[in-house]
């Protein structure tokens, strides 16, 4: 589950001292999962493991089931942000992108892991966003069981509700180890989604710069 709530900003702007505009409330991004129970999730890991043939009762593999409960409660638990925006003040209206943004998260097919870097890009409206809030909403939709392909749409639909902007774009690149482990095997490949809202689609020029950008249209 995701929670938006809107609370006072910790800070204001220069505008709000001079009276001019109050201050935009900033937006407390939380995703709060069902009920965490580490002790069930960790017998059920070691009965897991043990259905596999692997016994937990070496003194390496005792603490295993526990480990493993631990770790797959961090990978599905995004931190909590402030989605903090200012007024664009001085109407720039060229391509901010932050690239190769670290992503890790959990394919929900196998459960196994696929990482590898997002290009998130946006044409600013009436507002702009702090830069290393496009990390954090690629942290919060990663960081549950995902496909890639739904994980691009999410960060980019939920960037152009909350921001406004005139175009939205996200592209990322990931080797999914569903497919480099297992399976077919394919060690060294990667996927590749995109999504591109607003002028980012539409229009020729700014979708090219992007994708160039990106390096996604090499």
């Amino acid at each position: 589950m995701t929670e938006q709530r809107h609370r006072p900003a910790t800070r204001t702007d220069p505008y709000d001292e001079a009276g001019t505009a109050p201050a935009r409330p900033a937006l407390r991004v939380v995703h709060q999962p069902d009920d965490i129970d580490l002790t069930a999730a960790e017998a059920a890991a070691g009965q897991f493991l043990n259905a596999l043939g692997i016994s937990t009762a070496s003194e390496s593999l005792h603490g295993t089931p526990g480990r493993m409960a631990r770790a797959y409660a961090e990978l599905f638990s995004p931190r909590p942000f402030d989605l903090t925006t200012f007024p664009n003040d001085e109407g720039y209206d060229e391509l901010v992108l932050a690239r190769r943004i670290p992503v890790r998260s959990v394919c929900e097919h196998h459960l196994l892991p696929f990482v590898g870097t997002a290009h998130v890009g946006y044409l600013p409206g009436a507002r702009i966003l702090g830069l290393s809030k496009l990390a954090r909403v690629v942290e919060h939709f990663a960081c549950r069981p995902q496909v890639q392909e739904r994980l691009t749409k999410q960060v980019a639909d939920w960037l152009q509700t909350q921001l406004e902007p005139k175009g939205v774009g996200v592209v990322i690149e990931a080797e999914h180890s569903c497919m480099t482990l297992r399976g077919v095997q394919a060690t060294g490949s990667s996927t590749m989604t995109s999504t591109l809202l607003g002028l980012l689609r539409s229009d020729a020029r700014s979708r090219s710069e992007f994708l160039a950008l990106t390096g996604a249209a090499s």
